[in-house]
Parts: structure tokens; sequence; C-alpha cells
């Protein structure tokens, strides 16, 4: 049986590139944008005025239904805020 990693319930976006989330498990969390914006599939994202529009959606983070990650990669790749 496998254990599910907690899902994303909240997000606020950190100039430059960083995403603050909380977690289903109440972990406050920073999850850095940077290192995947040269894939063309987060290019968009370079467009800070567009990047700040992050909103949950189903348990992860999304771009006007376009554009979103893994919740396993945003928990997994993320820091506590505070460490």
């Amino acid at each position: 049986m496998s254990v599910m990693n907690p899902r994303v319930k909240e997000v606020h976006y950190q100039s430059p590139y960083k995403l603050i989330l909380t977690f289903s498990n109440n972990e406050v969390k920073q999850f850095d944008l940077s290192p995947y914006l040269h894939y063309p599939v987060f290019t968009a994202l370079k467009d800070e005025a567009f990047c700040k529009k992050a909103k949950v959606l189903l348990g992860t983070v999304a771009w006007d239904d376009t554009i979103d990650f893994d919740p396993d990669t945003l928990f997994l790749d993320s820091v506590a805020v505070g460490s």
C-alpha cells in the first residue's frame, strides 16, 4: 500500500519565481520555480505577471488551467519555510 504525499491547499507567489505552499498536512514550504523555467511547458512562467496568477487546483498549483505541476514534485522538491 502506498502513501500519498500531502496535497497543496494554499499558494502565494513570492518574487522572484518562488511559491509559498501550504499542504494538506499544514506544512508550509517554499518551491523554487527557477530550475523549471527552461522547459518549454513552463516558459510562460518567466512572465512574473502571469506567474503571480498561480492558484490551487485539485491539490496542486496551476495557471489558467494550462500549466500545472505534479503535486508530488511540489512537496518533495520544496523546502520548509524557516529552515
